[in-house]
């Protein structure tokens, strides 16, 4: 634990409220300087795909396996591929980059468990952070498409933050595919008969925003179908 965050918890035990104001002025400096590190890192990539997925798949599971030839085959078109760096679907989006010999990135972000840099990424690629929501702005801003297989909270998050940013045009429309419909089914089953047809929370066109594939061939053809009508470019 540094110095700075013993003070800061130490404020909070005294109630020093002034000493917590002057913490949180200062933490402006590291949030600002973890967006400029990713923007000029990012800005010089060049096109690239976001392969979203549950650290805690093992190597040896389909989706892993899935994840991997995905990857592979992004890189065969042209891609680059970012992950957000750790192990399981993440390690292997690198793994099929790097077996490629394509561009390979990862996000990583600083947890106290399950998260820790895999071996597949390119070493100037490689981009540390501690703040989830500085990450996730480098997700949007610099992927072409979200490509998105099994996984858990996190993955859920990125998924619905890129589709409430597309709806509500707060971003351009990019492609977000979600890989398995064994593992997706349900949760689009929901989506489509609570959601739209029986609570009418969203509007049909909304469901354009997702589509659902199981092949690795199908998830790169969505996204080189959506580019053959659009430019490559920052979604914002």
């Amino acid at each position: 634990m540094s110095n700075n965050e013993e003070k800061i918890i130490k404020a909070f035990q005294t109630k020093d409220w002034n000493e917590i104001k002057t913490s949180d002025s200062w933490q402006i400096f590291k949030i600002m300087s973890e967006f400029v590190e990713g923007f000029e890192k990012m800005s010089r990539i060049g096109p690239c795909v976001s392969v979203f997925g549950s650290a805690r798949t093992k190597p040896d599971n389909k989706y892993y396996i899935l994840a991997e030839e995905i990857a592979y085959k992004l890189t065969q078109h042209g891609y680059g591929v970012i992950t957000g760096g750790g192990p399981g679907i993440m390690e292997a989006g690198n793994k099929g980059a790097l077996r490629g010999k394509g561009k390979s990135v990862g996000l990583n972000i600083d947890l106290p468990f399950e998260q820790k840099c895999n071996d597949y990424i390119d070493i100037d690629k490689n981009i540390n952070f501690d703040y989830f929501f500085v990450r996730k702005v480098m997700f949007i801003k610099y992927s072409q498409g979200f490509i998105v297989l099994p996984g858990g909270m996190g993955t859920l998050d990125e998924l619905f933050e890129a589709i409430t940013l597309a709806q509500t045009l707060k971003i351009g429309k990019f492609p977000i595919i979600m890989v398995g419909t064994e593992y997706w089914g349900g949760l689009m089953d929901w989506v489509k008969n609570t959601m739209l047809a029986q609570e009418h929370n969203i509007n049909e066109e909304d469901l354009k925003l997702i589509k659902l594939v199981d092949t690795a061939a199908e998830a790169v053809n969505a996204i080189d179908e959506f580019y053959s009508k659009y430019m490559l470019k920052p979604n914002f």
